[in-house]
């Protein structure tokens, strides 16, 4: 694990800290090429409690963040379901940064630009922690589901394939 670079706090950590709520930030060398589950094993942590962060645009025209194992696909039809709507579809990357002010590979459920209606694979609930982006590459925030729950409002559902 790197150590925290000067000026590393992201809207995420700073909405955590003003929140008062208990939270780990974590940093590490990040590599272009490597991939969550790359990433959370580097770490030494089980895939499956590591989470990334999907933007999505239902077809009625609104945005939805789903929280899913890094290593697991989200199940669009699924996703759709637990939205309320007829279908959704990844963003594009280009769209990312404007839509919540975070990058690819950087994109925190905390934070962004403005919120909006958040979905976290059921699974999450197995763990007394879980990671995800702190809001830029290299950034990670592990803490307790139900600490998340307190700052964002999230419903869970079944979101893998």
């Amino acid at each position: 694990m790197a150590r925290a670079p000067k000026d590393h706090k992201t809207n995420a950590l700073r909405e955590l800290d003003a929140a008062g709520i208990p939270h780990e930030e974590l940093f590490f060398d990040a590599v272009a090429t490597m991939t969550g589950e790359e990433i959370a094993r580097a770490q030494g942590e089980d895939p499956d409690a590591v989470f990334k962060t999907l933007v999505t645009q239902g077809k009625s025209g609104g945005y939805y963040v789903f929280l899913v194992p890094v290593a697991a696909e989200l199940d669009l039809k699924k996703a759709a379901a637990a939205a309320g709507e007829k279908a959704i579809a990844m963003i594009k990357a280009r769209e990312l940064l404007p839509l919540t002010g975070y990058v690819h590979g950087g994109c925190s459920p905390i934070g962004m630009k403005k919120r909006f209606p958040t979905f976290v694979d059921e699974t999450a609930q197995l763990f007394d922690t879980i990671h995800f982006s702190g809001g830029k590459v290299g950034c990670q925030i592990r803490m307790n589901p139900d600490d998340l729950a307190r700052l964002i409002p999230f419903q869970y559902a079944d979101l893998t394939m």
